[in-house]
């Protein structure tokens, strides 16, 4: 409850803007791709610069998912405490 408003309850998601779906969408949907011709290249191409550009492809995406958990991780959550 609000000490200056009692009526009013206090919203965790007021002080966040929301986006719109379609501006989330184009970060998935390019991970996605990356990782489909990271695992296609690694398939069809067993030497030479596939096998570079299967590995760069498929780390990539795995090193944009270990990044947005330790930054997760190290915020505080809505609810008090460390998420």
């Amino acid at each position: 409850m609000n000490a200056l408003r009692p009526e009013m309850p206090q919203s965790s998601f007021a002080a966040s803007p929301s986006r719109a779906p379609v501006a989330v969408w184009p970060w998935p949907i390019a991970l996605g791709l990356l990782t489909t011709f990271g695992l296609l290249s690694a398939l069809l191409g067993q030497h030479g610069i596939w096998l570079a550009l299967s590995w760069a492809a498929l780390s990539i995406p795995l090193i944009v998912t270990v990044v947005c958990l330790i930054r997760a991780w190290s915020r505080p959550s809505s609810k008090g405490g460390l998420s």
